[in-house]
C-alpha cells in the first residue's frame, strides 16, 4: 500500500469514527427526555414523549428550564368516585406555576390531539390543560387511572378534541395517587395544595427544544 493511499484509507476511517460519533450524540441528546418532579409528597419522574408530541414537550420544559414550576403547586384533584357532575368522569390532578393556571407569560400552543400522536390518557399520563383548543400554556395534570375520554373524541371535553397527552410516569404513580387522594375541598381545590419544591430536566436540553 501506498503512503497515499494509506492516508486515504486513514482519513475514510477517521470521518467514519466522526460521523457515527456525531450521530450518536445526536440520538443521546434528542432521545426522549425525563423531568424529575419534587414536591411536598414525594417524588416523580416523567418521561416525555418528544417524538410524538414535540410541541407540548418543549413548551413544557421551556418552563422547566427556566425554573418556573419551583414554588408551584399540584393544587386540583378530580376523582372519578365523587365527579359526578360530569358524565364523563376522570382521575387527575393539576399543577400549576406560582402565577397560577392561567400563566400568560408564554403564548399558547397548538393542541397536539391524541388521534394525531397516538398517545392516550392512561394511568400516569402527564396531558396539558386547557380551555378551548390551542389555549394550554403552563399548567398540566397527571391522570392516576386509565381515562380514555380525555382523548381525541371523548367526552370529557365538550368540544371533542380531548387533550395533549404528552408523556408518562416512570417513578411516582403512587406519588400522584396519594396527592389525589390529599384533602380537598368540594370545589376540588387540595387544602393545602401539594407545593412543587423543584421540576428538573434530566440530562441535556433536546435539539429541537434548544432552537
Amino acid at each position: 500500500m501506498s503512503m497515499a493511499t494509506g492516508r486515504t484509507a486513514a482519513l475514510l476511517a477517521l470521518s467514519a469514527i466522526m460521523t457515527l460519533a456525531g450521530s450518536a450524540a445526536m440520538a443521546r441528546q434528542d432521545a426522549a427526555p425525563s423531568v424529575r418532579i419534587e414536591t411536598d409528597a414525594g417524588t416523580m419522574v416523567v418521561e416525555l414523549a418528544l417524538d410524538r408530541a414535540p410541541v407540548s414537550v418543549c413548551n413544557f420544559l421551556s418552563y422547566v428550564a427556566a425554573g418556573d414550576y419551583d414554588g408551584g403547586a399540584f393544587f386540583r384533584t378530580v376523582v372519578r368516585a365523587t365527579n359526578t357532575a360530569n358524565p364523563n368522569p376522570i382521575d387527575v390532578i393539576q399543577a400549576a406555576t406560582p402565577q397560577g393556571s392561567d400563566d400568560d407569560r408564554r403564548p399558547p400552543i397548538r393542541l397536539e390531539r391524541t388521534r394525531d400522536t397516538g398517545l392516550s390518557h392512561q394511568a400516569g399520563v402527564i396531558s396539558m390543560a386547557r380551555d378551548g383548543p390551542d389555549s394550554a400554556t403552563s399548567s398540566f395534570f397527571i391522570v392516576t387511572q386509565d381515562t380514555p375520554s380525555l382523548d381525541f373524541g371523548g367526552g370529557r371535553n365538550p368540544d371533542g378534541q380531548g387533550f395533549a397527552a404528552f408523556g408518562r410516569l416512570t417513578q411516582g404513580l403512587d406519588v400522584a395517587r396519594r396527592i389525589q387522594m390529599s384533602p380537598a375541598d368540594g370545589e376540588e381545590q387540595l387544602t393545602p395544595p401539594i407545593r412543587i419544591l423543584s421540576a428538573r430536566l434530566v440530562g441535556d436540553m433536546p435539539a429541537r427544544c434548544a432552537a
